[in-house]
């Protein structure tokens, strides 16, 4: 009998990506650039004509993209674009005054002050230094194994039946490099020896490498940073296939990538917001507790019965959530109030803000072809090759098949702000834009662009309709997002979508925070207790206390979520909240220099300590602004090891002091969460 493997679980998602063709034996379509000459300099940059391997010419530009900052283009034109242009600009490379280019008979220099460019042009060669001659990155040379074939993708692009792929790069990894960032990664923080894949998934959960908010950007403990300026799948291989190159391939008309020097990671994140957008800060009230109607049916009558409970209870809140339940259930999201559970709503809403909450409503770009809403504007869907609406199975199966707004298309934008400018009037603070992951690959849109060119900018276009229409009525951006691409720190906040309810996947959680941290994004929550499931008592107190630690807090699940749900362990739920609330100013202080940096306000160790090695593997542990060390608990025994960056630590609760540079071993009850400050820092905090 034949051996057959055993059967693996895995999801298959109705957006899956487009797979690239696999290179036959031999080396057929691969062109590397091998020599260059210069056909134009300025003080801003210098492009070259690229002979390559295959006989071919391209065009190499490297140019001044801002202090410290050096942009790299290799394409078959000047004026090739990503694809993803045709949608959304992503990145706006600035200026420096002071640039400087070089050009002698065999090398060019482009200086961009911190960061300098030095070319040599036969053979070719690319690497990258800072002011005093450091190097931080060079090209890699190339690796053939002992038939002589080549292991690694070089500087250059690769062809199918005459036909270009992708373009792509490769760069030497020194032995001890680490590198993070890639957007919200659940994977461990240092990323050497994955392959993130930009592509945003529903991804179920914190269990694999697929994510909701893909960046194609990342920093090394080098000093540097690299963003990819593409919409498309690119994939990073971070020395995995080999040990000693990261490779990048981008399925794209060129490659269009940026370097950006540091040394240190919140000089990179500063450099990398100029070229992208500055993050938006939310206003203070989102920074309170949110607390969600879950992931049931729901009604005005239990909406109110909750706020009071709240306010009876004295349980610090300042925003209820409603999720998918306000709409008709199978109509989702066609942005009509359930007339039958909610009879009332602009009372509702009254009677909240004047309790003092402020409101959330779920939603999403997607729309179930039983609503009523699908057949009035057939017009303003994504479409299938054919013309027809694409009805997508966005629900996997547990809800009806919807079709998908289709953003490129003006008309679509405001037929979609024309359904949320009601709600907002009526009194509707903020919106849960959920999903924004399902644009198949062979959808088409509005403008021409396929499925696999929207797929990721898809969820910019949804958020910045959302955030616009906001902004008009309410005069804030924020929004609560669960995709994210490339710039989409100007829509705070993101939450790490629908978690599975275990210490397993809080660990998860509190990677994939830290690594989108890393990746520009400093607003950023999850749901506390765990989505999927009814968690245990201790773990729903001990995933409270991170979420009240967390930039932003909100409890929200398939089951309930509320405190008193919990009557056991109800008090320490609560006394985590009014944590947060003591802690409110150094929190907000910590938001708005988040906000002015781009540094994160989550930080992983190596925002503050990126000379030790440590710091960039510590992934289960964070400081919370500056000065709060802050080790969520993630085991049910209520022991674990953290490690303390070098200097004195003093334990919140105990005041302890601790002499750092060592991991220690950490046992709290539970209605402790390891928490330690910085010594000599002033916490100030609420009576």
């Amino acid at each position: 009998m034949p051996y057959r493997p055993p059967l693996v679980a895995r999801e298959y998602f109705v957006a899956d990506p487009p797979e690239l063709p696999v290179r036959a034996h031999g080396e057929e379509g691969l062109s590397a650039v091998t020599a260059a000459e210069v056909v134009a300099a300025d003080d801003g940059g210098v492009t070259l004509k690229g002979s390559t391997s295959a006989e071919e010419t391209l065009v190499v530009q490297v140019g001044v993209a801002g202090e410290g900052v050096i942009r790299v283009r290799l394409a078959q034109d000047a004026e090739a674009r990503t694809r993803s242009a045709r949608a959304i600009s992503m990145v706006t490379p600035g200026d420096f005054p002071d640039a400087r280019v070089e050009v002698h008979e065999d090398r060019v220099t482009v200086d961009a002050g911190s960061l300098r460019a030095h070319i040599t042009l036969s053979p070719w060669h690319l690497s990258f230094t800072d002011a005093t001659g450091r190097l931080l990155l060079e090209q890699d040379g190339g690796h053939t194994d002992i038939s002589g074939r080549l292991r690694t993708l070089p500087f250059g692009r690769s062809s199918v039946d005459g036909g270009t792929v992708a373009y792509h790069e490769s760069f030497a990894a020194a032995p001890d490099e680490a590198f993070s960032g890639f957007g919200e990664s659940f994977t461990p923080l240092d990323k050497r020896g994955q392959r993130p894949l930009m592509w945003n998934f529903d991804a179920f959960g914190a269990e694999s490498q697929r994510a909701y908010k893909n960046v194609p950007f990342y920093l090394s403990s080098r000093g540097y940073g690299i963003a990819v300026d593409s919409g498309m799948p690119t994939e990073f291989d971070v020395c995995q296939s080999t040990h000693s190159t990261v490779q990048i391939v981008v399925p794209d008309d060129l490659i269009d990538y940026y370097v950006i020097a540091g040394p240190t990671p919140p000089q990179i994140l500063d450099r990398f917001d100029g070229i992208t957008c500055r993050p938006a800060l939310p206003p203070d009230w989102a920074f309170g507790t949110w607390i969600s109607s879950g992931f049931f049916v729901d009604s005005q009558e239990r909406v109110l019965d909750r706020a009071r409970t709240i306010r009876d209870k004295d349980i610090p809140c300042d925003v209820l959530h409603l999720d998918t339940y306000w709409q008709t259930e199978g109509h989702w999201s066609d942005l009509r109030w359930d007339a039958g559970r909610f009879p009332d709503p602009t009372t509702m809403l009254r009677e909240l803000d004047e309790m003092g909450f402020k409101v959330c409503l779920w939603m999403n770009p997607y729309i179930s072809h039983l609503s009523p809403v699908f057949s009035e504007i057939p017009d303003f869907f994504l479409k299938t090759p054919g013309g027809e609406p694409y009805v997508a199975d966005c629900w996997h199966g547990s809800f009806p098949a919807c079709a998908i707004v289709d953003f490129t298309n003006p008309d679509a934008v405001t037929w979609f702000k024309d359904q949320l400018r009601p709600l907002l009037q009526q009194g509707v603070q903020v919106f849960k834009t959920d999903f924004a992951e399902g644009v198949p690959h062979d959808a088409v849109a509005f403008n021409g662009m396929t499925g696999t060119e929207l797929h990721n900018v898809y969820t910019l276009l949804f958020n910045d309709v959302v955030a616009e229409v906001t902004r008009e009525v309410h005069g804030h951006t924020l929004v609560w997002a669960r995709s994210s691409f490339l710039g989409g720190q100007r829509h705070a906040a993101q939450w790490s979508g629908d978690i599975y309810t275990s210490y397993a996947a809080m660990g998860s959680t509190i990677r994939g925070g830290l690594a989108h941290g890393l990746s520009g994004i400093p607003f950023w929550s999850h749901d506390a207790g765990g989505f999927t499931g009814r968690p245990t008592d201790d773990l729903y107190v001990r995933w409270t206390q991170f979420g009240a630690l967390s930039p932003l807090l909100r409890l929200h699940g398939t089951t309930t979520r509320e405190p008193w749900e919990f009557p056991e362990v109800e008090a320490e739920a609560i006394a985590a909240l009014k944590l947060r609330y003591r802690l409110m100013p150094y929190i907000l202080k910590a938001a708005r220099d988040a906000a002015a940096t781009g540094a994160p306000m989550m930080r992983a160790l190596c925002v503050d300590y990126p000379e030790d090695p440590v710091s960039w593997q510590a992934d289960l542990e964070y400081l919370l602004g500056r000065d709060l060390l802050v080790a969520p608990m993630i085991s049910p025994d209520g022991t674990r090891q953290v490690y303390l960056p070098h200097g004195e630590w003093v334990d919140y609760w105990t005041h302890e002091v601790l002499i750092g540079g060592r991991y220690v071993q950490v046992t709290k009850p539970l209605d402790q969460i390891p928490l330690f400050v910085r010594s000599g820092a002033v916490i100030e905090e609420t009576p």
